[in-house]
């Protein structure tokens, strides 16, 4: 182990392996006390034992069912639109065994009383339909009726008037026809869904070759389908035929179809009777319905009042005998063993709880906690609140930090905001940012205990590094003096002043110093096209360099300190200084000659220096000189760089295979912690595995991919940083077109109706561009220069992260 006196962010907390020795009368009580406390990480000691092997799987395999039943409970909960009550405490007041019992009944108990709802809602729904068929169908038979008493007093009128002289015969024909021979034709009614009825029909008609007669009403309410139990759109029908092969066919194509069928009379006095009765069933029904609902909703209730206890309880149960079975039994069979990972910090605490499950379990003997001694990597543990929280969790998001090796997040929480407000400085869109992450911040205690949707949850989330980005937003658009693309004079009016009237439109020439310096920011003269390269975007450039510079050596810097804590000279002699002496002698230098340009004011080409600094090092700088002996101190740095990459190179692989021979012929032996991190594995093995040969080739190609990715990475990472000038170049030119082309242009036309429409596009474009997918570019831009130009410069994040066994983040997890 390692001494890492006192952690903070910067590093992890020192853990330490544990040993635990449990009493098994005491062993449920202690690991709920463990569960309780959060600082221990069990290992699996019966990894290789199945989940059906272990000890507890019985128990598990209760708690599942339960678990089972609570969703079912919730379920219920969610179609009566109740909602577990939030205020029963935490904890139980009863055993599993009374939970287990008591959940079987209510899960009985609402089976029962839903098979019964649906067996009434059923027959509700099928005495609706039966209604419904009596009421349409019957209009049929009223109009067929009807028009037969209509044809029958025109055929009486058409006998008695003046006719033909062929009448008299043809009605004596028809008196005389024998009854028994006319044709009765039978029917069927019923339902059909309305996206059926064509189908339905033509079936009909292929199936019987015209031989039947259908007659539709289409139904105009979606009605309860009695088997579907969903709502559906239906037509009421009724189909005549002659023939009981023809009904035969009927009958198939309806129950081919889902149709419902239902008797029918042609009898109006029957059929009034009928609905009648179906009209007080209904009625009858209905009221049953009602109170069995009411009688429902009383069970959820009281379910739902206690719901969120017992559900605490069984995960609560179930991750205690989870973490049983990672335990093993000792020889004796009379105690559990168990091993894990704690903090240093916390091993008062522990013993305390172990204590405390001793006493409560009224065990004559105690709990035994002993630190072990290994060499196995412990696993990654920060102390984090919820501002802290998320900035740590971007850095774990590229990986998590090896044991005690320094941490970016600490630095993430100033340089990641900075670098999104360089890219997004504009101060009046980090005011409504500020003002929309401030009202999440503020009804944080609401939102945290809701279910928000995916994208309201990331922001929600991320409040507090949002609401840092905002503020270092507000800052960055102070110095470019940016509101909405809009530059004010908030601290003092403008050092600069046309010299007359004419210069109105004129490029810089024209302008003179007329007053004091602007005291804050950009002076709001700086802004606009008055140079062929405005200034504001020359010092936005040059600045992202100075940025990217800055943030670079602060990545070998920390790599210093990485070597350092592990006592690892080699990457401090062979590393970290020559790559510092390469990254600075080029763009070190570079921003030294920005500085330099900015105090004295030169109108020296930097581009023309830094290209001859490697073309021509010897010739005479001439105009671009900056100050005395600028030509031979930029010899110096050119040949620091050339002799820094061989020393990158070359010495590492030559120095890791003397060692490697002095420790196999036993001429001296060097401490671990003194060989390099890439070569402790590799020694470990051997000490294992007996000698093994070293490979030097392998190791300087290993060396020379290093040196050549750090070289070549210096010139792209300074070039990636250049992203903050282009991204705050597109931010502000956007703002500026949404200001001049939507704004300004509806304002000139003096039309209130063309102001108004104007206003509206400019909120949306102001909103849905510049403060949602800007925000998020600009997020994404830092995010990578974070992972990519600041992190791979020390930053290795093979780590792993500790997960305790907490009560805490068991509750919290969604079910599965």
């Amino acid at each position: 182990m390692m001494d890492g006196g006192t952690m903070d962010l910067m590093r992890s907390e020192p853990m330490q392996l544990a040993r635990i020795i449990i009493p098994i009368e005491s062993a449920h009580r202690t690991v709920s006390y463990l569960g309780d406390l959060g600082l221990f990480q069990f290992k699996d000691l019966n990894s290789g034992k199945s989940p059906f092997q272990r000890t507890f799987a019985t128990q598990i395999k209760r708690c599942g069912e339960m678990a089972r039943k609570l969703r079912f409970f919730k379920d219920q909960m969610m179609k009566a639109g109740l909602l577990a009550s939030t205020r029963s405490t935490y904890g139980s007041e009863f055993s599993l065994d009374e939970l287990e019992v008591k959940l079987g009944e209510h899960e009985s108990e609402l089976i029962e009383m839903n098979a019964n709802t649906e067996k009434l809602q059923r027959a509700y729904n099928e005495l609706l339909e039966y209604k419904l068929v009596l009421q349409k169908a019957g209009e049929f038979f009223q109009y067929a009726q009807s028009s037969a008493t209509n044809q029958q007093r025109e055929s009486e009128e058409l006998r008695f008037g003046e006719g033909s002289m062929d009448s008299p015969l043809l009605l004596e024909q028809e008196m005389t026809t024998d009854l028994s021979k006319q044709v009765k034709l039978g029917f069927v009614s019923g339902l059909v869904p309305r996206d059926k009825s064509m189908a339905f029909e033509r079936i009909l008609f292929r199936a019987t070759r015209g031989n039947v007669f259908l007659k539709q009403n289409v139904v105009e309410e979606r009605i309860v389908d009695p088997v579907q139990g969903e709502k559906v759109e239906k037509n009421v029908f009724v189909v005549f035929y002659s023939g009981e092969r023809a009904k035969n066919k009927v009958l198939k194509i309806c129950d081919a179809f889902g149709a419902n069928r239902y008797p029918f009379t042609d009898d109006l006095e029957k059929r009034y009777h009928m609905i009648t009765e179906v009209s007080g069933k209904l009625s009858e029904l209905k009221t049953t319905i009602d109170v069995g609902t009411l009688h429902w909703s009383s069970a959820l209730q009281s379910i739902a009042n206690q719901f969120e206890q017992w559900n605490n309880l069984v995960k609560k149960e179930k991750s205690i005998f989870h973490t049983l079975n990672t335990l093993s039994f000792d020889v004796t069979k009379k105690c559990l063993v168990g091993e894990g990972w704690c903090p240093a910090f916390a091993t008062v605490q522990i013993q305390k709880a172990l204590q405390r499950a001793t006493d409560d379990s009224n065990s004559q003997i105690g709990a035994i906690f002993e630190v072990l001694h290994t060499k196995e990597s412990p696993p990654t543990y920060f102390r984090t609140n919820k501002f802290t929280s998320a900035f740590q969790e971007i850095v774990d998001a590229y990986g998590v930090a090896k044991y005690q090796e320094a941490n970016p997040g600490l630095y993430t929480i100033v340089t990641f905001p900075f670098l999104f407000a360089v890219m997004f400085g504009d101060w009046g869109h980090g005011i409504c940012l500020f003002l929309a992450t401030l009202f999440l911040i503020l009804r944080e205690k609401k939102y945290s205990s809701q279910k928000l949707g995916d994208i309201m949850e990331m922001a929600f989330g991320g409040r507090y590094v949002i609401i840092m980005m905002s503020i270092f937003s507000i800052y960055t658009g102070l110095i470019y003096n940016e509101f909405f693309s809009v530059p004010f004079e908030l601290f003092g009016r403008s050092a600069y002043d046309c010299r007359d009237s004419s210069c109105k439109d004129a490029t810089t020439i024209g302008m003179i110093k007329v007053r004091d310096t602007y005291p804050f920011g950009v002076d709001p003269m700086w802004h606009g096209t008055r140079s062929e390269l405005p200034f504001l975007n020359s010092l936005k450039m040059k600045m992202s360099i100075l940025l990217g510079v800055a943030q670079m050596n602060l990545g070998i810097i920390l790599s210093y300190f990485n070597a350092k804590f592990f006592r690892n000279d080699i990457n401090i002699w062979y590393q970290f200084i020559p790559q510092m002496i390469f990254l600075n002698s080029l763009f070190g230098y570079l921003s030294l000659l920005i500085i330099v340009k900015w105090c004295t004011g030169s109108k020296a080409d930097l581009y023309h220096i830094m290209i001859y600094m490697f073309l021509s090092p010897t010739d005479d700088l001439g105009e671009n000189q900056l100050f005395w002996g600028q030509k031979y101190l930029q010899i110096l740095l050119l040949l620091l760089a050339l002799v820094a990459v061989p020393w990158m190179l070359i010495p590492k692989p030559l120095l890791l295979k003397k060692q490697h021979e002095e420790r196999h012929q036993g001429q001296t032996y060097a401490p671990l912690h003194s060989l390099d991190e890439n070569l402790e594995s590799d020694l470990d093995d051997e000490s294992h595995g007996g000698h093994e040969e070293f490979e030097f080739s392998e190791v300087l190609v290993h060396q020379l991919i290093h040196t050549i990715e750090f070289v070549l990475g210096s010139v792209s990472n300074t070039a990636s940083y250049l992203r903050l000038w282009a991204l705050s170049l597109a931010h502000s030119e956007l703002s500026s077109v949404f200001y001049e082309k939507v704004l300004l242009l509806a304002w000139g036309f003096n039309n209130v109706v063309i102001l108004i429409i104007g206003i509206i596009v400019f909120i949306f474009a102001t909103v849905g561009v510049l403060l949602v997918m800007e925000t998020l570019s600009a997020f994404l831009h830092a995010l990578r220069l974070h992972w990519v130009e600041f992190q791979n410069k020390f930053y290795e994040g093979d780590g792993y992260k500790f997960h305790p066994f907490s009560f805490e983040l068991v509750i919290s997890e969604e079910d599965d």
